[in-house]
């Protein structure tokens, strides 16, 4: 089977012949890595065999030093997080949406990120990828306190960021859906460790309705969606299968009970992540992480449903001995 093949095979939740895998660096464990074993950072994907490649339909521009401004004009200093970074000044300090400039879609941009990807020659599964999709985006804007504030004392504001959000995120989608892609990887935070940050009441009230729209004209090209939420979301996964989620990521092992989760969602619901990028990859020796790699394989990946992978990018407290201890058994 090609990577593709296992990929959809797994999201189908059939048994491929190899467990479908994916590693993804920040950006100084990339460097750490690559220095370590000699190869390009260009050249990792296929060096740790990964089987998804993500065509990124965010962007932004460095605009001087370590400060990031993104499409909808936030600025992020990436001195200390060189991925993300943190917000500099937030664009929305009042519930007033008359300054809010929304991005224009780039059908050039879009055309040329995706048959870039498309056209590489390598048999992965390949899904268009939007980052702070919805929650994440609205926060970015706004602040987080004081977007959970509006949730109840400015209400219709905050269903009109949303429904602005989600008008630019469905045209980008409706673009790239003109294309071959395999389908859509969508990034937005819900959860921390112990639940959700706003509650599954307010994400029913404010998110649902909106992610639901976002879903639906991927939905409507038969085409799988993987989410990818950070923390315990377990409240709300009935919900999300409710309006068409295929695949959960993070995952994270030190939140949910994998074989409780693979029960109650297994015919469901596929899953992506597990090994622990905060408890357990930092700490662990080589051998140990190959056995948890292959412990977790046979809880989560029976009968299909499951493609193993960090539960996040691999950051820099993870020893490069690790990683390459991950790279062995996907290669095997």
């Amino acid at each position: 089977m090609t990577a593709r093949e296992r990929v959809t095979a797994a999201i189908q939740h059939n048994n491929p012949d190899h467990t479908p895998s994916f590693i993804d660096l920040c950006t100084p464990t990339m460097q750490a890595f690559t220095a370590k074993y000699g190869i390009r950072k260009e050249e990792f994907s296929d060096f740790a065999n990964n089987h998804i490649e993500k065509i990124s339909y965010n962007s932004g521009e460095f605009i001087t030093g370590d400060l990031f401004q993104d499409e909808y004009g936030v600025i992020w200093d990436r001195s200390l997080d060189k991925d993300i970074g943190n917000v500099q000044k937030f664009c929305l300090e009042k519930a007033d949406l008359s300054n809010l400039n929304m991005p224009a879609v780039n059908k050039e941009e879009i055309k040329s990120r995706t048959e870039k990807i498309l056209n590489n020659g390598r048999e992965t599964f390949k899904v268009g990828r939007i980052g702070a999709l919805l929650f994440e985006r609205a926060w970015s804007l706004r602040s987080i306190e004081e977007l959970l504030v509006d949730f109840y004392e400015e209400e219709d504001f905050a269903h009109a960021l949303f429904s602005r959000i989600t008008d630019y995120n469905v045209a980008i989608i409706n673009e790239a859906l003109q294309y071959p892609i395999d389908g859509f990887y969508l990034g937005d935070d819900y959860g921390q460790q112990q639940g959700m940050i706003m509650g599954p009441l307010l994400w029913r009230k404010f998110i649902k309705p909106y992610l639901a729209r976002i879903f639906a004209p991927i939905k409507a090209k038969g085409l799988p969606i993987i989410l990818h939420s950070c923390g315990n979301i377990l409240d709300i996964l009935d919900d999300l299968v409710e309006i068409g989620l295929n695949c959960y990521h993070t995952v994270q092992p030190e939140i949910y009970n994998l074989k409780d989760l693979k029960n109650r969602f297994g015919g469901r619901l596929a899953f992506f992540g597990a090994i622990s990028t905060q408890r357990f990859l930092p700490f662990a020796k080589p051998e140990e992480v190959k056995a948890k790699i292959n412990e977790t394989i046979s809880i989560l990946g029976t009968n299909g449903g499951y493609i193993c992978a960090p539960t996040h990018q691999v950051p820099r407290d993870v020893p490069v001995e690790n990683i390459m201890a991950m790279i062995e058994v996907f290669k095997n």
